[in-house]
């Protein structure tokens, strides 16, 4: 009885899908979208001096733990599947939830740990590419990458509605249960998505240290000079996008004077804003531009929205800069299928583990390198209204930031040089827009456009 509950447990509900991944994805974090508004007053009451360059130093080394792990993980999913690692991820992750409330100290603390494990994209990304070819790879991406946006839609207004009419103590019990509904999902209904003759190939086979080592990852790029490229361009072009994500919600409370609602429906319009380009205009632009041309648009939009965050001082300035921003989103699942599509159907785990990983190096570099520069321009978070009883949706705030400086976000403006680098590095991306032919027999270029199918 106990082996046949065992063996539906393993079989999961229905045939593998992108569906499998959405759900996923989405209940993972929209769990940690309720706690936005939380967390803003938790990082202040834990740390209320220099609160910027602490949360950058919490997320560094939670970054810099998801780039030590992401390679073997992704490795070992190859080998052994991504159901497990699906469910070690997505726990690991979630575990620090219930603690926000019961011990801010180890709350933070096991943020900082969880990196080791958060490379759930990384899996789920493999996950995908088991289950599509390459001529829909891209919409997938697409549509996984929009659910991310998704769950962010409203996930931060019902956490700050909950919060300001039942405290932060519901709105924590919340997120546990939905982050508790998310691994039983895993356990009950997420089939396995890598073939068995796969599995059974290579089961038992043993992960070297060349595969699991990020720094031999890292060494690996090098080898094919378009790799290196792509690398280049995610590195340069996610480093701004990562301390903007960690530090961005408190730049708008403190600098921009946002209240906890605004912050919550400014995070709702772009989410939606997001999924129309990562669905809609993302496959319209991957048939018509290609994947190249597409991630450069991405970038262009990247270094426009990084440059009105770093000039902006108005309300209003936020919220065009965030429509532009929900562009931009267009870029990683461009580049996510530009990246699978050089790897064997057997590695796409190590490939995305390799992509995650420096997604990871940048989710610990970006948060410290942005607290440091929001401390060394002494934008500081001093002073907080209490987030109880705040619920009033304005738009466009009538007090005026604190200070008028010349540029009120130096970190953002930094970020847009960076992209510019990304940008000007993309352009030496080679592509294939030929389809192949008898000739071609024996090479397989390493990145092609979505309409065209591989060897």
């Amino acid at each position: 009885m106990f082996v046949l509950c065992f063996l539906q447990l393993q079989q999961g509900i229905g045939r593998p899908s992108v569906y499998h991944a959405v759900v996923v994805i989405f209940l993972e974090f929209f769990a940690w979208g309720l706690l936005t508004t939380p967390m803003l007053t938790v990082l202040h009451e834990t740390f209320p001096q220099h609160t910027f360059l602490m949360n950058g130093l919490i997320q560094g080394v939670k970054g810099l733990l998801s780039f030590m792990s992401a390679p073997l993980i992704g490795a070992l999913s190859d080998v052994w599947g991504r159901r497990s690692f699906l469910l070690v991820t997505v726990f690991f992750t979630c575990a620090p939830i219930p603690l926000m409330r019961l011990s801010p100290w180890w709350y933070f603390a096991m943020i900082s740990m969880s990196g080791a494990f958060s490379v759930t994209f990384s899996v789920i990304f493999a996950y995908v590419a088991d289950v599509t070819d390459e001529r829909e790879r891209s919409t997938a991406y697409g549509l996984v990458s929009a659910t991310f946006a998704a769950s962010l839609v409203t996930s931060p207004a019902i956490g700050a509605y909950l919060s300001a009419w039942y405290g932060d103590n519901l709105v924590v019990l919340v997120a546990t249960l939905i982050a508790l509904a998310d691994i039983c999902f895993i356990l009950l209904a997420v089939p396995e998505s890598l073939p068995d003759k796969m599995r059974l190939n290579t089961w038992g086979a043993p992960i070297s240290w060349e595969q699991a080592d990020p720094f031999a990852s890292l060494r690996k790029v090098g080898q094919d000079s378009t790799v290196l490229l792509i690398c280049i361009t995610v590195f340069l072009s996610y480093l701004p996008e990562a301390g903007q994500y960690s530090s961005f919600f408190l730049y708008l409370r403190q600098v921009i004077n946002f209240s906890s609602t605004t912050i919550a429906v400014f995070i709702g319009v772009v989410g939606i804003l997001s999924i129309v380009a990562q669905t809609l205009f993302l496959t319209l632009l991957m048939r018509t531009l290609g994947n190249k041309n597409t991630v450069l648009l991405g970038l262009g939009f990247q270094i426009l929205q990084l440059a009105w965050y770093g000039f902006g001082s108005e309300p209003w300035m936020m919220w065009a800069a965030g429509a532009v921003a929900a562009m931009s989103s267009i870029t990683f699942p461009a580049v996510s299928a530009l990246v699978s599509q050089s790897a064997d159907p057997d590695k796409q785990g190590v490939v995305q583990g390799m992509i995650t990983g420096i997604r990871g190096l940048c989710n610990g570099l970006g948060p410290a390198l942005y607290g440091f520069i929001f401390f060394l321009f002494n934008v500081e978070l001093n002073t907080m209204d209490p987030i109880q009883g705040d619920f009033n949706i304005d738009p466009l705030p009538l007090h005026s930031p604190t200070e008028h400086a010349l540029i009120p976000g130096p970190p953002f403006l930094l970020g847009a040089c960076t992209v510019v680098v990304a940008f000007l590095v993309a352009l030496f991306i080679p592509e294939n827009d030929n389809p192949p032919t008898a000739s071609d027999e024996d090479f397989e270029p390493l990145l092609q456009d979505t309409n065209v199918g591989r060897h």
